[in-house]
């Protein structure tokens, strides 16, 4: 075996040498309560999910997906997913992309950066134009269509995060000027 390919390799959270007895406090020099090993002493940290994806667009329309998944199966969302270890951002959102809608692009930008701390997740959204034209239901959508924006289904969307992303860019798109926006969705005082 060569060792040397493994130096990159990253290492899981949850590899763990000992056989773990898990408990729950704060550590020596930190501030926050975290899963420690009793036997070794292996602090395991849960930081926030970075949720990628992508607004595209062709011909004015914009494509969306409609769940086949929970949550909120059978509501519409714009192609977007978990990040997956070793990819940039940008790579997350065109391969959640092409799983969810069969869809491509040859460029995109990030648009839209929203911070959804009562849910411990980032979504980071690009937009970009479709390949050709060319998109295809995957295994995590029952359909996949492109909307005029007097077509979007708003009473039927999936999350508010994707709501927000399609009035910012409608409303970039009449100014004539795709910008770079960031917000925040906080539930943790409602």
């Amino acid at each position: 075996m060569n060792k040397s390919k493994d130096i990159n390799k990253p290492k899981s959270n949850i590899e763990h040498s000992c056989k773990p007895d898990i408990i729950t406090e704060i550590p020596e020099g930190d501030n926050r309560p975290r899963s420690i090993c009793k036997n070794c002493g292996k602090i395991f940290y849960e930081n926030p999910k970075v949720v990628s994806g992508c607004l595209l667009v062709w011909e004015n329309k914009i494509l969306m997906c409609r769940r086949a998944i929970e949550p909120r199966e059978g509501r519409w969302t714009l192609p977007a997913g978990f990040l997956e270890n070793s990819e940039t951002v940008s790579e997350g959102a065109l391969r959640e992309t092409f799983e969810e809608a069969g869809a491509t692009s040859d460029k995109i930008d990030l648009f839209f950066m929203c911070d959804l701390p009562h849910i411990s997740q980032i979504y980071m959204i690009y937009v970009g134009m479709l390949k050709e034209g060319k998109f295809s239901a995957g295994i995590e959508s029952h359909e996949v269509k492109l909307f005029s924006i007097d077509e979007i289904p708003w009473n039927d969307l999936a999350f508010e995060v994707i709501e927000k992303t399609l009035k910012l860019y409608i409303d970039d798109n009449k100014k004539g000027t795709i910008g770079l926006h960031f917000d925040k969705i906080d539930k943790r005082d409602e």
